[in-house]
């Protein structure tokens, strides 16, 4: 199955990659997004082993790039680049099942994910307002889920502050319209997946915005994985990843619940 590239907008990182499964009927969706605390030295390449095997398990795979800090990214246009990513679904392909659309994304990708699942409930006006496509699921890997309380931690050497231009204290209205923690509650099905050992991101990102979001009346389910990094989560032949797909692909029913999973 070869990729096909796909513009959304004019700057040479506005592109998605569409890999479609094997048959002709419609297919569930799902949109990967890449990590990289939304920097520019890392890109799409980190996208497309997952959504290769997305589309060999019979999901139409989504591999997007968007713009990013040091390469005309950073607020509002990364937020921006997301959600047309996601609008431009809608007119991407008549396989596309569009009433069955999943986000996957890790680390900064989590954050993103999260924040598409959420953003219909952003007010007029704000960066990806009044969306076309709806999430109705989402798998996030080692997410940076909580941007203020990451911000005051200086996660990523700073990177929250570089991506919205400031702190939580210095510009609160960015922090409003981009931390997933107040677009809850989202409506979608969410799997958080966080390795016990992540020295990048702490495991309290994944399971604080698991407390808000099934306080907020969401259905989400944690796995921590005993023994896994940040980065074995987004191997595509690893147990993490096996475990999450297949929570995609059969589109379990979760009940919130908690586990531990040995890598």
């Amino acid at each position: 199955m070869t990729p096909r590239t796909v513009a959304y907008g004019p700057h040479p990182d506005q592109f998605v990659e569409l890999t479609l499964p094997a048959g002709n009927g419609p297919a569930p969706v799902a949109v990967v997004l890449h990590g990289g605390f939304w920097r520019a030295a890392y890109g799409i390449e980190l996208a497309r082993p997952l959504a290769a095997d997305l589309a060999a398990a019979g999901l139409a795979a989504v591999a997007v790039e968007y713009r990013r800090v040091g390469a005309g990214g950073g607020w509002p246009h990364t937020l921006a680049d997301v959600a047309a990513a996601l609008d431009a679904l809608a007119g991407l392909d008549e396989r596309l099942a569009l009433d069955d659309v999943a986000v996957v994304g890790h680390s900064a990708g989590g954050h993103l994910a999260a924040w598409a699942a959420g953003r219909h409930r952003l007010p007029s006006g704000a960066p990806g307002a009044g969306p076309r496509v709806r999430v109705a699921r989402a798998v996030l890997q080692a997410g940076v889920l909580d941007l203020a309380r990451a911000a005051r931690q200086g996660m990523g050497d700073g990177a929250v502050a570089a991506f919205l231009g400031g702190g939580p204290d210095d510009v609160p209205d960015r922090y409003a319209a981009a931390d997933p923690v107040r677009l809850l509650p989202t409506g979608a099905e969410v799997l958080c997946v966080h390795g016990t050992v992540d020295d990048r991101v702490a495991p309290e990102q994944s399971s604080r915005y698991a407390d808000a979001a099934t306080a907020a009346g969401d259905r989400v389910r944690v796995d921590l994985v005993e023994g896994a990094d940040h980065m074995v989560l987004i191997d595509p032949g690893g147990r993490p990843w096996a475990l999450a797909r297949g929570w995609l692909c059969h589109r379990r029913q979760q009940d919130g619940g908690r586990s531990t999973l040995d890598p």
